[in-house]
């Protein structure tokens, strides 16, 4: 059982940046790793997922060109780099991973969630 913890979350205004991190107690490097986020009275949405090696990523097209998805295997360790931050960006954000690069943008296909952590964005 691999366990997923989010960190990196925050308040910060329009514009700024915040880079978040998904750390996992176990390795990771066999599965595709994703980050989902979800907006008060919105259901989860796919922002950003990457291949075992993050040699390919895809983007959802409200982030792309903003955010930047990456990892470290050898830490156990998937980023998100958030730039360019807007008041819609506000949401918890989710760590996922799945075994399979493949239908990234439905949610019910990962295996392995974390709890979240918030993010805000004041205008």
């Amino acid at each position: 059982q691999v366990l997923l913890v989010e960190s990196g979350g925050g308040s910060v205004q329009a514009g700024g940046s915040l880079r978040l991190s998904c750390s996992a107690n176990g390795l990771i490097n066999r599965y595709a790793m994703a980050w989902f986020r979800q907006a008060p009275g919105k259901e989860r949405e796919f922002v950003a997922a990457l291949n075992w090696n993050g040699e390919n990523t895809y983007y959802a097209d409200a982030v792309k060109g903003r955010f930047t998805i990456s990892r470290v295997n050898a830490e156990n360790t998937v980023y998100l780099q958030m730039n360019g931050l807007k008041p819609e960006d506000t949401a918890v954000y989710y760590c996922a991973g799945r075994y399979y690069y493949s239908q990234l943008v439905p949610s019910d296909g990962y295996q392995y969630w974390g709890q979240g952590t918030q993010v805000t964005v004041s205008s």
